[in-house]
């Protein structure tokens, strides 16, 4: 087989493994793309090319996760994973992408992430994980101990009833855009919060909200003056969570969102809106002139109703 050919036969897993450890589409894909190139200028033969290119990868995720942790330090308001579309990359091991896992891998360090992603992920073996990491067999499967008791420490009940998820997800954002405020409610927990990620480059929704009363208000007062200005919401499975794709009349992004689901509630929001993130998703809209429409729109309502 071909070295292009076996390369694009793995280039799903490579991809994977990537955005596992950096948590960005991006960096990811700029990480798959240097693996090749090191592939292409290698003059030996790998004994297995699947477990050559898998530590490459790996080697050269964990050293952009260096660097990128000092950036995330210094990023502005909360920071989410780039959002990954379902149908962009196989849906296997969809768990393991979902927002609350690659939050919780924020925990780990570089290493320990690499070492978890291999292991528990994709379940390679401890030489090979040694290989790709450059420790001992004994060191990884103590790295991979104290990473297990990093994430089940902080790890949320999990439902796997992937379609019941989706129903409800469904029935929230047709509530939504129909202005059902009592159906959106009705569908939200107690405690729900809804966070964002604008990276002080989008609208910020200062600290985000919190309780299903004012979170249910917030979504009551954005719904009808988006509709208005032709703002489309699009459901989209996001990181294999219910979610949704918000574009501008235009179809261009403004912003995903991605629901948590649990006891038959939703019961986390999680916004991206950093035009840095959403270039992969799709053209991105200017979100500043989003909202300007938008507040002007309900303006105008506000305005109808008082004179009428």
């Amino acid at each position: 087989m071909e070295k292009a050919e076996e390369f694009e036969e793995l280039r799903p897993l490579l991809f994977s493994i990537a955005y596992r450890i950096l948590g960005s589409v991006t960096e990811a894909e700029d990480a798959v793309q240097e693996t090749w190139l090191r592939y292409e200028a290698s003059s030996t033969p790998p004994v297995s090319a699947k477990a050559f290119l898998s530590a490459v990868v790996t080697r050269i995720s964990i050293n952009v996760l260096h660097s990128a942790r000092v950036r995330r330090e210094e990023y502005v308001g909360p920071w989410f994973p780039e959002p990954l579309l379902s149908d962009q990359r196989s849906a296997e091991l969809a768990d393991s992408v979902s927002m609350a896992a690659l939050l919780l891998l924020e925990r780990l360090t570089p290493l320990e992430r690499a070492v978890f992603v291999l292991r528990e992920v994709f379940e390679f073996g401890f030489p090979d994980i040694a290989s790709a990491v450059g420790r001992s067999p004994a060191a990884c499967r103590q790295l991979v101990v104290r990473a297990r008791r990093h994430m089940h420490a902080g790890r949320p009940r999990f439902e796997a009833d992937r379609r019941e998820h989706e129903e409800l997800a469904l029935r929230f954002f047709d509530a939504f855009t129909e202005g059902d405020i009592d159906g959106v409610r009705e569908l939200l927990a107690a405690d729900v919060q809804m966070v964002a990620d604008s990276g002080g480059k989008a609208p910020q929704w200062a600290g985000g909200f919190f309780g299903a009363d004012h979170v249910s208000r917030v979504l009551a007062a954005l719904v009808a003056s988006f509709v208005r200005i032709g703002g489309i919401v699009e459901p989209h499975q996001m990181n294999g969570q219910p979610g949704a794709i918000f574009r501008d009349r235009d179809g261009k992004v403004i912003h995903t969102w991605t629901l948590d689901i649990l006891d038959g509630q939703i019961q986390t929001i999680r916004t991206v809106s950093n035009p840095d993130k959403l270039g992969h998703v799709g053209p991105v809209a200017d979100a500043w002139a989003v909202l300007r429409e938008t507040q002007q729109a309900r303006r105008d309502d506000t305005h109808t109703y008082t004179t009428t």
